[in-house]
């Protein structure tokens, strides 16, 4: 059996969470039409998931940083962190819509279509990031780290751009909110 049949079925499975994760959030987002509690009751958890996006953000570059010098458990560390932090935005994330759903952007004029760019570009790279991130750390943890190096080097760019356009959305809906 080669290396390729070996890593199938992870893949595979890596494929199906991602499709499954992202046709929830499309249907919670867009199609749920309950709320399952008190859209107050929430109402902190915008900035929390902004202060998520902005740690793992940092984590992401502070691992980059680790692995250019060579510091490879840092970086593991830091790379560890920023999964964490995704982790809890998502959690976070999913709580917030099941009782608030979508947010509506009230600014107009140039700042309109700058922020819309930013949402779809942020919405179409996270769902492209998620099976990256899984997929890399799948290669990070089972050893394969010249696979690893190779997909991280197109994870880690979506990675920190969806981590910080998450932060960059968050302000300008507080913004022209």
């Amino acid at each position: 059996m080669s290396t390729a049949d070996v890593s199938k079925g992870p893949l595979a499975v890596i494929g199906a969470v991602s499709a499954a994760a992202l046709a929830f959030l499309i249907w919670l987002i867009y199609f749920n039409q309950a709320q399952l509690f008190d859209p107050a009751a929430v109402a902190f958890l915008p900035a929390v998931n902004a202060t998520l996006n902005g740690a793992s953000a940092v984590c992401l570059v502070l691992g980059l940083v680790a692995i250019k010098g060579g510091a490879r458990e840092r970086h593991k560390r830091f790379m560890l962190a920023a999964f964490g932090f995704s982790a809890l935005f998502l959690v976070s994330y999913l709580v917030y819509h099941a009782a608030h759903g979508d947010t509506k952007f009230m600014g107009a004029g140039l700042v309109r279509p700058i922020y819309f760019f930013i949402l779809i570009s942020h919405i179409a790279l996270s769902a492209v990031a998620l099976p990256l991130i899984l997929t890399t750390f799948w290669f990070s943890l089972t050893g394969r780290f010249a696979t690893h190096r190779k997909v991280a080097r197109v994870t880690f760019p979506l990675w920190l751009y969806v981590s910080v356009t998450g932060v960059a959305i968050f302000a300008l809906l507080k913004l022209f909110g």
